[in-house]
């Protein structure tokens, strides 16, 4: 009995110990989370004391003790959520909610960094504390945002409000302890009475920031400046932090079971704008990186063109093969982590701990994130392995789920245009929804059926259908499948005769496709590049983006770039390049970009005078906008010295050297292509003059030489 008492107290060391570890705390949560630590590591020393005492716990202390023990573990997860949990998740709350200073019935269970973080409530406030209860509830991931503030807060008081009633509980004199230690103890205490039920008012400013971002209700002028603030206030400013944030987000989504909901998706593409954002703004973020080598010394490298060694970043590595991640799933390589699986275990392979999904969720904000840092390093980005799964993902939905789907599927199949409409819509949503219902749809045969619904005169019929086909194409194993049913010529007509959502949807269901190399030349051999390039130019700004990633996914096979030309690509481009709003800019440059390398696309840039619009780019565009743009000429100069000559009539130099100096990796090298070639162009013009001088001195050299000898004068004679 005395060795289980004895344990208690070295379990109640080792938590203020771990909870010591904890030094940092996200921004919203940071002043009452370390005052909470701060009085937790006050209680030590009478750990300390009770574990060197010789005297035997009483058994009433015991249990008081064994409760706090409790209220700590509870303690310690609510700190390391404050600590590694989603900014975005903690900061998107309602500012000024009315919490219940005496909670009892909210909790919830996070996953973070692939640990479980149980937050549970206690019973009513007059439990004894021996005999408290942990209640685990699964979080629902729901609006209104204000329920989730209210939670945050109403756990941290549950915190308090049981750490306080526990230490109460505890006969201090029965306890060898000092004095000394005694009254600390009382300190603590009095201060978790005087925190009772207060809770810091939190930053409007940023909420409302996050709030007009996360609504999209502000122009794209207006989102760059309000971008800037989050990125200073959330302290998302590099790789590491944006990765970082992009972990916590996928683990909510692990935790709710596959499903992100609508508010996690939205803070999911909150997080895209800001790491768009930075890496627009200060492209070499990774730099610290990349010249910090490993601890170890034996951390993989990549050595780019110029034999400079970059380390690669620990948080794009995976934690198993410790490889760059070709297809990071949360934040493992898939196929090592599909073979840890398939070996039969059922547990992280980082904490051990028993996992409660084991749907593969691909991170698409981490691959990003990798590619943009290969580009930044001059690197090749890594390429998903195509076909090298073992096997195919299979769903994990109930029968009577399943029992659902088959119903719908019937009723796609009726006669009646109302069922089928209802039908297709049900599936929209519930492909929607989660990657096992993404896999049960495919597994049923629904892609077929909506292949056929593709051509449906019916529009609203025809949206759902093709919006469910995007929404299946999420899951890797689907884009296979939706190729194969030969969905591409009804998405294809869509695009050309639907409703405007429906042609977005299109188009956006083309770019999921289009991530598969061979389903690159598929959709472009089947008439979808003209009608992107219409929608690109007479969509709304979302149909417009649509159509843009699509293009330009598409434009990266060569076979395609010829025939985006051909459809009238670059003029719609030069246009949407110098609207006055300015919101396509970004994605014009770059598959401008993309066109300059091929023979049509060079001269369909050149014809449309895009050389003074370039180089006002290059002059005050953005990092990444001033490569692209400096790519762009780099193509059309190649050859042809006319550009080069009006470049240079336009001012280009005196930008020209700050780029190379002072831009991307990618950028200077071709600010410094474009300067090799104007000096070359300048030392050719001096020979080509000094050449033609000499010629010209030859010349009357010859022709005072080939004059006749004037005859003496006869004077003498």
């Amino acid at each position: 009995m005395e060795d289980e008492k004895g344990g208690v107290v070295v379990k109640l060391i080792d938590a203020v110990n771990e909870i010591s570890a904890i030094t940092e705390y996200r921004c919203t949560v940071k002043k009452q989370y370390c005052n909470l630590a701060r009085r937790l590591k006050l209680l030590t020393p009478m750990f300390e004391e009770i574990r060197d005492s010789k005297e035997p716990i009483p058994e009433d202390s015991f249990r008081a003790l064994d409760s706090l023990m409790e209220a700590l573990e509870s303690a310690k997860e609510l700190l390391r959520f404050g600590a590694e949990g989603s900014k975005i998740y903690l900061n998107l709350l309602d500012p000024d909610p009315d919490p219940d200073p005496n909670p009892t019935s909210s909790g919830y269970t996070v996953n973070v960094h692939n640990e479980s973080i149980a937050w549970w409530t206690q019973g009513p406030t007059n439990r004894s504390p021996g005999t408290s209860k942990r209640i685990c509830v699964e979080v629902e991931y729901q609006d209104p945002l204000v329920l989730e503030r209210e939670k945050i807060m109403n756990r941290f008081l549950e915190v308090t409000a049981h750490l306080e009633q526990t230490l109460s509980g505890i006969s201090y004199e029965k306890l060898d302890i000092s004095d000394e230690v005694k009254e600390q103890v009382e300190l603590v205490l009095a201060q978790f009475r005087r925190a009772k039920g207060r809770v810091d008012a939190p930053d409007v400013e940023l909420y409302e920031d996050m709030l007009s971002i996360y609504n999209k209700v502000n122009d794209m002028a207006a989102d760059q400046a309000v971008i800037r603030r989050l990125v200073d206030k959330l302290q998302l400013t590099g790789i590491a932090d944006l990765t970082q944030e992009s972990i916590a987000l996928h683990e909510m989504v692990t935790i709710s079971g596959g499903d992100p909901g609508d508010k996690i998706e939205k803070m999911s593409m909150l997080l895209k704008k800001i790491k768009d954002f930075v890496l627009t703004e200060n492209p070499n973020i990774d730099s610290r990186a990349s010249e910090t080598p490993p601890s170890t010394g034996s951390g993989p490298v990549s050595k780019d063109a110029s034999h400079k060694t970059t380390v690669v970043p620990d948080d794009f590595r995976c934690p198993i093969s410790l490889e760059l991640m070709k297809d990071p799933v949360i934040t493992y390589e898939r196929s090592c982590i599909e073979k840890w699986l398939e070996a039969g275990h059922g547990t992280c392979p980082k904490t051990q701990q028993a996992l409660t999904c084991t749907v593969l969720t691909p991170n698409y904000v981490l691959r990003s994130l990798i590619a943009q840092w290969c580009e930044a390093n001059g690197l090749e980005p890594p390429k998903r392995p195509g076909g090298s799964r073992s096997s195919k993902t299979t769903s994990a939905c109930s029968p009577a789920e399943r029992i659902k789907i088959e119903s719908l599927l019937h009723k796609l199949t009726s006669g009646s245009p109302e069922d089928q409409r209802s039908a297709a819509g049900e599936i929209r949503l519930l492909a929607k929804r989660n990657a096992d219902n993404r896999v049960a749809i495919a597994e049923a045969g629904a892609i077929p059926l909506l292949v056929g619904h593709l051509s449906t005169p019916d529009s609203r019929t025809q949206e759902h259908a093709v919006t469910a086909l995007l929404n299946l194409s999420i899951c890797e194993d689907n884009k296979g499948s939706i190729i194969s049913s030969g969905a591409v010529p009804g998405i294809v007509h869509v695009l050309k005769k639907g409703s405007m959502e429906a042609r977005e949807n299109a188009a956006a269901t083309l770019f999921s496709l289009s991530v598969v190399d061979e389903n690159k030349i598929i959709i472009g051999s089947s008439g979808a590049i003209p009608p992107l390039v219409t929608l690109l130019s007479e969509g709304t700004q979302r149909g417009k983006k649509d159509a843009a990633t699509a293009l330009f996914n598409l434009c990266i096979y060569q076979g395609n770039k010829g025939k985006a030309v051909r459809a009238g690509v670059v003029p719609t481009l030069m246009r949407l390049l110098t609207e006055p709003q300015g919101g396509m800019v970004d994605e014009a440059l770059a598959i401008l970009a993309i066109l300059a390398s091929h023979p049509e696309g060079k001269a369909a840039i050149g014809g449309a005078e895009a050389v003074p619009v370039l180089v006002e780019v290059i002059g005050s565009g953005s990092h990444r906008n001033k490569e692209n743009a400096a790519a762009v000429l780099v193509h059309l100069c190649g050859g042809d010295q006319q550009y080069l000559v009006e470049a240079q009539e336009l001012g280009i130099m005196g930008p020209l050297v700050d780029l190379a100096q002072n831009g991307t990796d990618r950028g200077k090298r071709k600010a410094a292509q474009l300067l090799d070639r104007m000096t070359r162009f300048a030392e050719q013009q001096k020979q080509a003059q000094a050449q033609a001088e000499a010629q010209a001195q030859a010349g009357q050299v010859q022709n005072q030489q080939s004059q006749p000898t004037s005859a003496a004068p006869n004077s003498l004679l």
